[in-house]
């Protein structure tokens, strides 16, 4: 919740990347749900202003990450390695049914009363959250990436290029009248669509555990090598934790016959070797256990 918290974290990821950029064309996706949550508490604090819609603190949270890690990985590669920060607009189908059903937390928390006058005021929906309550929002699969041809023609001019931050920006149209939504877009299954859309050889889905596990937590628990997408449908992974990231790992797999590695932030030259994190592909039937 802090510049300085940030900056540090995207430093050692950038420490990381630098050591895989050579000889590969790279693209950088990150999320935003901490960036998100502090604009929107900056805006409650407020009063005399509305609250700026998700869509737009969205777009703020994509410039402000995208410049540091522009600047962390520019210090880390040499001087002539252009960068690009692109604003990523994220196409979602109105009757997608995450709609119908919000559920994904976004902002302060509220006392019951003030949560109600704030739902009946605004529109919002809200739910409990411990002993408060809290707005939340859909959460829709991502159909579009807009800006997929710019991004594309800046890798082919070698620039490192940074985008769909935050699963991207939700959008809509109303007619042929492209806006913006409040909602929020899975940041992983939008790296998955990005990555697909590119031909990417590998997805890369860096997080703070260094593989995928069963039974977490627990005495039996066992770190995933290797596994075929079918595999691990069968094991259900938490739809509050790791569950989306292993959702779009095995949709990039299946739909590209390309790898995608699930790892810590921390390995990501050793996912790249080959040597660290969960690997999901076609190319095994079974699961192999570290």
């Amino acid at each position: 919740m802090t510049a300085e918290n940030q900056r540090e974290n995207v430093r050692i990821a950038c420490e990381q990347i630098a050591k895989v950029a050579p000889g590969n064309e790279l693209v950088i996706a990150h999320g935003n749900g901490p960036q998100v949550g502090l604009l929107a508490l900056q805006g409650n604090a407020f009063d005399a202003a509305n609250p700026y819609p998700l869509d737009v603190l969205g777009a703020e949270t994509e410039g402000m990450i995208g410049y540091m890690i522009e600047q962390e990985l520019g210090n880390l590669l040499p001087f002539e390695v252009p960068f690009a920060t692109i604003l990523t607009q994220v196409e979602v189908d109105s009757a997608d049914p995450a709609f119908r059903k919000p559920t994904k937390p976004i902002g302060p928390v509220y006392a019951k009363e003030e949560a109600e006058r704030l739902a009946a005021e605004k529109g919002w929906n809200i739910a409990p959250d411990g002993d408060k309550f809290r707005r939340v929002v859909a959460s829709p699969r991502p159909q579009r990436i807009f800006e997929i041809r710019p991004i594309k023609w800046l890798l082919e001019k070698g620039s490192v290029v940074i985008c769909a931050g935050g699963g991207g920006i939700p959008t809509m149209y109303d007619g042929n009248k492209l806006h913006g939504v409040e909602a929020v877009i899975d940041k992983d299954l939008c790296s998955s669509l990005l990555a697909e859309q590119l031909n990417a050889d590998l997805l890369v889905i860096a997080t703070d555990v260094d593989a995928t596990y069963i039974d977490w937590g627990k005495p039996t628990q066992k770190s995933i090598a290797e596994a075929h997408p079918d595999e691990l449908d069968k094991l259900g992974f938490a739809a509050g934790s790791m569950g989306p990231k292993v959702q779009a790992a095995c949709e990039f797999a299946r739909n590209t016959g390309s790898t995608a590695v699930i790892g810590s932030l921390e390995n990501i030259e050793a996912i790249v070797q080959g040597k660290s994190g969960t690997r999901i592909s076609l190319d095994d039937s079974a699961i192999r256990y570290r």
